[in-house]
C-alpha cells in the first residue's frame, strides 16, 4: 500500500521529482545487512531486520543495551568501531543511522557505488530506499509510504492493522489453515471481561472464526461485531446453575472442526487457569484436530490490579498463590492444602470462592492467618459495574452478606490490600465506567 503526493493539475497526479516510490518486499533471509550506528534508530531498524532473519552486522563504537544483549546469543555481529570504507562488502542492504551526517553520507555513497540499496535515517532525499510504516496481521504485512509524511503513513498503517485485528477490515482468506486442513480450533483467553483487555492474537482469532463457542465470562461484546454467517454457541457455566457439560463442549469443538470450520473457544481469563483448557486440547488432539492456545490475561492478577491492588510489593510479599474456591476446605474432592496456604506470608487470591468464602476464611484463621488480615473483594472486574469491598478475614462472612457479594468476584488476602487507593479513586484507568 503506497500513498503518493497529490497532483497539481486536474486529472492525473504529477510525478514527484525523485520519482514515484516502487513498493517491494525484501526477502532478506540469511542475506547480509549492514547497519552503521548503534543508537535508538539503529535499534528499531535492527528489530525489523532480525524479524526478517537477515544476517545483521552493526558497525558502531557503542550500541544500546538491547542491541548488546543480542550479540552473545549470535543474533547479530557487532563491529565495535567507527565505520570504515569496505564495511558494506557483500551486503544486500544497508542502513546509515549514526548521528554524524558525514558518516551517513559516506555510507550512502559506498552503497551507491556498490549498487546496494541504502536507507539513510537522517536524509530521506539522499536515500535509495524509503522504509514504510509497517504492521503485521498474522502472515500479512502492511506497508505504507506516506508521500514524505511519516506520521501520515503511521496513521494509515495503524488504521488498517486495527481493522484487520477487530474484523472491520475483512481478511476471510486468513481463515484457511496453514496445516493444510480446513478445520482447526483456537482456544482464546478473553481476559477479565473488558474487550480492550483481550490479546491482539485473541482478537485476530475471533475475527477469523467460522464458529465461536463462548463462556458467559468472555468479552461477549466482541460477538456483536462478527458477520451474521458466524455461528455463536453459548457454552456458559453458571455458578450452581445452568451449564453445558464439558464433554458436550469438547464434542462441539471437534465436530465443527472436522466439518472444516475454524472454531474459536472463547473463555474468560486464561484457558489454563481453572478454565479446563487442557481437557479441550486433549479432545482435539485425540481427534487429530489442529489446536492452538492463545493465553489470556487472568483475572487472578488483572482484577486486583484494576482495583489498585498489586499481588506483590517490594519489601512486603515475595510470593502469591492463586486458589480455586469452588470446593470448601474439608471437601473430599478438594485438592487444596489450606493449612499450607495459611502458613504462607504472601498474598492469597481466591477465584470462584464467593459461596465458600466463610469456610475458607475460617480455615485460614484456624491454621495461622491473623483474623485482622486485610481482605478485598472485587466484583465484576473490568466492567462498568466493578466494585471493591474491603474487610478482614474475621469480618469476611458478615461483609459478604451485608454487601450482597455475588459472582463473579475475586477476593484477595494479605497486606497488599492495604496499598489499595481510597474509595472513590479510579486506579488503572477504571474511571467513570470507561471500561
Amino acid at each position: 500500500m503506497t500513498t503518493g503526493s497529490a497532483g497539481t493539475g486536474a486529472g492525473a497526479p504529477a510525478t514527484p521529482p525523485a520519482g514515484a516510490v516502487y513498493p517491494v518486499g525484501l526477502r532478506l533471509l540469511d542475506r547480509r545487512v549492514v547497519v552503521v550506528g548503534g543508537g535508538q534508530v539503529a535499534h528499531r531498524r535492527v528489530a525489523g531486520l532480525l524479524e526478517a532473519r537477515a544476517q545483521v552486522t552493526v558497525v558502531s563504537p557503542e550500541v544500546t543495551p538491547a542491541l548488546e544483549a543480542l550479540v552473545a546469543p549470535g543474533s547479530l555481529t557487532w563491529l565495535r568501531r567507527r565505520y570504515e570504507p569496505g564495511d558494506l562488502d557483500g551486503a544486500w542492504y544497508a542502513v546509515a543511522a549514526t548521528d554524524d551526517p558525514d558518516v551517513n553520507a559516506a555510507v550512502a555513497a559506498e552503497a551507491e557505488r556498490g549498487r546496494i540499496f541504502c536507507a539513510r535515517a537522517d536524509d530521506r532525499a539522499s536515500s535509495s530506499v524509503w522504509t514504510p510504516a509497517t504492521g503485521r496481521h498474522g502472515d500479512l504485512v502492511v506497508g505504507v509510504h506516506g508521500g514524505g509524511d511519516p506520521q501520515r503513513a503511521i496513521a494509515v498503517r495503524d488504521a488498517v492493522v486495527s481493522g484487520l485485528t477487530d474484523g472491520t477490515v475483512p481478511d476471510r482468506v486468513s481463515r484457511a489453515s496453514t496445516t493444510g486442513r480446513a478445520g482447526a480450533v483456537v482456544l482464546v483467553g478473553g481476559g477479565p471481561g473488558d474487550p480492550a483487555l483481550i490479546t491482539v492474537r485473541g482478537r485476530q482469532a475471533v475475527a477469523q472464526a467460522d464458529v465461536v463457542v463462548a463462556d458467559h465470562l468472555a468479552p461477549l461484546s466482541l460477538l456483536a461485531s462478527l458477520p451474521e454467517d458466524v455461528e455463536v454457541i453459548d457454552a456458559s457455566k453458571l455458578p450452581r446453575g445452568r451449564s453445558m457439560a464439558q464433554e458436550q463442549i469438547n464434542e462441539l469443538l471437534v465436530s465443527r472442526a472436522l466439518a472444516g470450520k475454524r472454531v474459536v473457544r472463547l473463555k474468560g481469563g486464561d484457558p489454563f487457569v481453572f478454565g479446563r483448557g487442557m481437557e479441550e486440547v486433549e479432545a482435539c488432539l485425540a481427534a487429530d484436530v489442529p489446536v492452538e492456545v492463545v493465553p489470556g490475561v487472568t483475572s487472578a492478577i488483572s482484577v486486583p490490579a484494576l482495583a489498585g491492588i498489586p499481588v506483590t510489593h517490594r519489601g512486603m510479599t515475595h510470593e502469591f498463590v492463586v486458589v480455586s474456591g469452588h470446593l470448601p476446605p474439608g471437601h473430599p474432592q478438594s485438592l487444596v492444602d489450606w493449612s499450607a496456604i495459611a502458613r504462607l506470608r504472601g498474598t492469597v487470591v481466591v477465584l470462584m470462592g464467593v459461596e465458600t468464602a466463610p469456610a475458607i476464611a475460617a480455615a485460614l484463621v484456624e491454621h495461622g492467618r491473623a483474623p485482622s488480615t486485610p481482605v478485598a473483594i472485587v466484583s465484576d472486574g473490568s466492567t462498568p459495574t466493578q466494585r471493591t469491598v474491603r474487610t478482614t478475614l474475621a469480618e469476611l462472612p458478615a461483609t459478604l452478606a451485608t454487601a450482597d457479594i455475588r459472582p463473579p468476584s475475586v477476593w484477595v488476602v494479605g497486606d497488599v490490600v492495604s496499598l489499595a487507593p481510597a474509595p472513590g479513586a479510579h486506579p488503572a484507568g477504571a474511571a467513570d465506567g470507561s471500561r
